[in-house]
């Protein structure tokens, strides 16, 4: 799925907003230059990563410079190494200049977002367990980082509270004294057509109940790599096959690149890491500026 373009408009408008101010000024470039100059500028790569987010930064220098010329060299999705171009822009100097910070931004974050993902999933391949982010997300940016994931080669989760019915600790406390497989159990019940019912499980006792209660996905939370989860991924799959039914075992908690393959040779299906979203590593990207009177046509 692609990025909508109403919300591309949207983020870059506010993005630029926050940048220029109530009046829309840059006060360092209307000092700087003294006549309206032709410039061209590149985007390349510092470091080697899986570019996301060229949508948005081509939509941030279009909006400074409706005349802009923009040449990109790589795609969303794609790889790019050190030193390699990702992005030719020719026009007027002081708009590349107002666009150049937003424009960064966007791409370098959404670009960290999906080499940070890249990475989890080169590192299960094969195993067949997806990985999948959270919402722990940056607060009104969620669409375009759940794209970064994307783009990464991950799996979207839920995006928010109403997509999907996911019962976790705080739920199970609220509704106590009641049991787990009682409230499984209603809200298996009462979810919307196609609307999946996930049950995070602390132990292996809460796992089993969540299946009995009717759970479509189990999410076994902090559960300790090892012994213990691989005796609960078969126990919870034999109390679904004795039920007649088939539970998908997600996994969450504790997981970083250097033990995500070890989780995933356990035999779990889906494996959900916020770090995907909360702790990337924006990309190095630089935008290095050349002025002169360059015409759209010196860009290919």
């Amino acid at each position: 799925m692609e990025l909508p373009a109403a919300l591309v408009d949207d983020l870059v408008r506010r993005a630029l907003g926050e940048d220029l101010g109530p009046n829309g000024v840059d006060l360092t470039t209307a000092v700087a230059l003294r006549t309206p100059r032709r410039a061209r500028a590149r985007i390349v790569a510092k470091s080697a990563g899986v570019l996301a987010g060229l949508p948005l930064a081509l939509a941030a220098f279009s909006s400074c410079d409706p005349a802009v010329h923009l040449v990109p060299h790589r795609r969303d999705g794609e790889r790019v190494e050190r030193g390699g171009l990702v992005l030719e822009i020719a026009g007027d100097a002081a708009a590349l200049l107002r666009a150049e910070r937003s424009a960064l931004n966007f791409l370098q974050q959404l670009s960290g977002i999906a080499t940070l993902t890249r990475a989890f999933v080169d590192a299960v391949a094969g195993t067949g367990a997806a990985i999948l982010d959270t919402r722990k997300t940056s607060p009104g940016l969620r669409a375009v980082e759940k794209y970064a994931v994307r783009m990464g080669g991950g799996t979207n989760h839920r995006f928010g509270l109403f997509d999907q019915i996911l019962l976790k600790e705080n739920h199970f406390a609220c509704a106590a004294p009641e049991s787990v497989e009682s409230v499984v159990a209603r809200a298996v019940a009462r979810s919307p057509a196609g609307v999946p019912v996930v049950a995070e499980a602390r132990d292996l006792g809460e796992a089993l109940a969540a299946v009995r209660g009717g759970a479509q996905i189990v999410m076994l939370d902090n559960f300790e790599l090892g012994t213990g989860l691989r005796d609960a991924v078969r126990a919870v799959r034999g109390e679904a096959a004795r039920l007649g039914r088939r539970v998908a075992l997600e996994i969450s908690g504790g997981i970083v690149l250097d033990n995500v393959a070890a989780y995933a040779a356990c035999g779990v299906d889906r494996i959900s890491v916020g770090a995907l979203t909360h702790s990337a590593k924006a990309l190095d990207l630089s935008l290095l500026v050349e002025i002169g009177a360059v015409a759209p046509e010196a860009v290919r």
